[in-house]
């Protein structure tokens, strides 16, 4: 059977739409909702950042479920389910009951970032000409920085208004999304899943650096706006505008990475960028509120650009290999990336709520990753 390709920016622009509901607003919209859920007494810090590690944890689950998913009931028919979700969960987080009721919400809203983050970039890279993938597969990519710039936007208006208009904001955001996309959606049927084999050599120090820099980029995705309003003292508002600026640093990276991979190639463009986590993680440290400026710029900039230089650098290692290789990097980064949060929140709560040791570890982690990646020259492979 044939499959007739969909006009182009309809397209791309309506598969955007999943990862900027799904991660951009879904996860992403509650970094600035925490200080203000504390401070509204409807859970304390530990219990706020519980909640971001069942998202995380919801995910993984996402991710390792939407190609089955979307072989079951069609990738239009598990776009559409993805954003049920979201818009479900964040109307039943509007209701105040405690951490856990907030709990299995925040879960399944992970769950369904998860099966739209798997499945809208590649059924439009699918549904475009060749040519155009990589342009289509960076529109779909900075959907999430979108999403985090509407929700820095979005959060600060609704919160004055009380916590749950907050959350009902988000889902009639959300329903709006949708009904932009679903006309739109690309119907590219879902291929099997490659073999899984063994990675290459090369490609397993790709995968261990990707892990250890997601792990250590789950401080400033959960606690960046706390850090900013309880830790440094910062007004409310103030939340919103560094998570503003976060998502602004995402959008730039986004456009950049494609561009840093074909002049620097994809090896020194990770570097590149885990040099920039680094710095990002080492900024939010030092007690200055200003420094969590740059801090926040260049979180986002290593958070959502790494994902399109990763990928690079999986087709550059792994050559045909690459869409199993891309899966088990992808796996990875969400397992380490929500273990990590759990153990952040049980540490945060054991050290009376230090931003210091939470970003700490952050930047523990970053640096190891970037080790992993400069030792691996080093390493001979028969």
């Amino acid at each position: 059977m044939s499959y007739a390709a969909p006009p182009f920016w309809p397209t791309a622009l309506a598969a955007a739409c999943a990862p900027c509901s799904g991660i951009g607003l879904a996860r992403f919209a509650y970094v600035p909702l925490f200080p203000a859920m504390v401070a509204a007494g409807w859970v304390d810090g530990a219990g706020a950042g519980l909640l971001g590690a069942a998202n995380l944890a919801g995910y993984l689950i996402g991710v390792l479920a939407a190609r089955r998913v979307g072989m079951a009931i069609g990738t239009a028919r598990t776009l559409d389910l993805g954003l049920l979700l979201v818009v479900l969960c964040f109307a039943l987080c509007g209701f105040r009951g405690g951490l856990w009721w907030f709990m299995p919400w925040r879960l399944l809203a992970g769950v369904a970032g998860g099966l739209l983050m798997g499945l809208a970039g590649p059924a439009t890279q699918a549904s475009v000409a060749p040519e155009r993938r990589g342009l289509a597969g960076g529109i779909v990519i900075g959907g999430v920085g979108a999403g985090v710039s509407l929700a820095a936007v979005a959060v600060p208006l609704l919160v004055p208004l009380g916590v749950p208009v907050a959350w009902f904001g988000l889902a009639g955001l959300v329903l709006c999304l949708w009904a932009y996309a679903h006309p739109r959606w690309p119907a590219a049927p879902v291929g099997p899943a490659a073999v899984p084999g063994r990675a290459p050599p090369r490609a397993a120090y790709m995968i261990l650096a990707y892990g250890l820099s997601g792990g250590g980029l789950v401080p400033p995705m959960i606690y960046l706006a706390d850090l900013a309003v309880r830790g440094r003292g910062l007004p409310l508002a103030w939340a919103s505008g560094v998570w503003l600026l976060f998502g602004l640093g995402g959008i730039i990276g986004t456009l950049c990475s494609g561009t840093a991979a074909d002049r620097l190639g994809a090896t020194r463009s990770y570097r590149l960028w885990l040099v920039l986590q680094v710095l990002a993680l080492a900024l939010c440290l030092p007690p200055s509120p200003w420094l969590l400026v740059p801090a926040a710029i260049l979180s986002g900039f290593a958070a959502m650009g790494v994902t399109a230089v990763v990928l690079a650098l999986a087709r550059e290692r792994a050559g045909p290999a690459a869409g199993a290789v891309w899966s088990q990097t992808t796996a990875c980064f969400a397992v380490i990336q929500a273990a990590v949060a759990f153990g952040l929140a049980q540490l945060f709560a054991a050290t009376g709520e230090s931003h210091l040791a939470l970003f700490g570890v952050g930047l523990g982690l970053s640096v190891a990753a970037l080790a992993v990646l400069l030792a691996e020259p080093r390493i001979v492979i028969t």
